[in-house]
C-alpha cells in the first residue's frame, strides 16, 4: 500500500514550487519517509487535505532538497500548499535561478508558504546564500525578491543577537 500512498501524495505536492530554479518546476517531486498518512483525500466540505510524513523525511524536486524528522503538508482547494517541517535541524537547499549559487537554510522548524512564496526558519535559524550567511532565532526569506529578515526573538540577551557575515563582492562578478 505504500507505493499507492506515495503516488497519491506526489500528485498533491508542490504543483508550483516557490523556491525552485525555474527548471525545477517541471521536475517530479520525490518524497521519502518512514511513515505517511493523508487526511481528507476527497476534500469533503471546505477542509484542506493534510498529509503527515514522519521519520527521515526527504523531499527532492530538481535541485531542491528538504530534510526533516517530520513534515505536515496542507493543501487548500486551489492547490496551494503550506507545510511545516520539524527536525534537529531541518535543512533546505536549492540552486538559485540563473546563478551558480545555492540558498541553504536550517532551523528546528521551517514553514513554507507557496502562495506567499516565503520560507521561515525558527530556532537556531541560519540562512546561507553563496558565501554570505546570517544567524538568528527567526529568519524569513522571500524567494522572488530574495528579501530576508532576521531577528533574535531574545530581546537584549547578547547570546541571542543576530549575526551576519557578508563577503565583499568581486567587481568582475557584477
Amino acid at each position: 500500500m505504500k507505493p499507492v500512498i506515495i503516488f497519491l501524495l506526489l500528485g498533491i505536492l508542490f504543483a508550483d514550487p516557490t523556491f525552485a530554479e525555474r527548471a525545477d518546476r517541471d521536475k517530479p517531486v520525490h518524497l521519502e519517509s518512514d511513515r505517511a498518512t493523508v487526511e481528507n483525500t476527497g476534500r469533503s466540505g471546505n477542509k484542506n487535505r493534510v498529509s503527515i510524513f514522519t521519520g527521515n523525511v526527504v523531499l527532492t524536486q530538481g535541485t531542491m532538497i528538504i530534510r526533516s524528522d517530520k513534515m505536515v503538508i496542507e493543501e487548500d482547494s486551489n492547490g496551494f500548499q503550506n507545510f511545516t517541517a520539524y527536525g534537529n535541524l531541518v535543512s533546505y537547499r536549492q540552486k538559485m535561478d540563473n546563478k551558480n549559487e545555492y540558498v541553504e537554510g536550517w532551523g528546528e522548524r521551517m514553514k513554507f508558504d507557496n502562495r506567499a512564496k516565503k520560507v521561515e526558519f525558527f530556532n537556531q535559524a541560519r540562512l546561507r546564500r553563496g558565501a554570505d550567511e546570517v544567524h538568528g532565532e527567526y529568519i524569513s526569506y522571500e524567494s522572488e525578491t530574495e528579501f530576508f529578515k532576521v531577528n533574535n526573538q531574545g530581546g537584549n540577551n547578547p547570546k541571542k543577537r543576530v549575526h551576519a557575515v557578508i563577503q565583499p563582492k568581486n567587481k568582475n562578478q557584477e
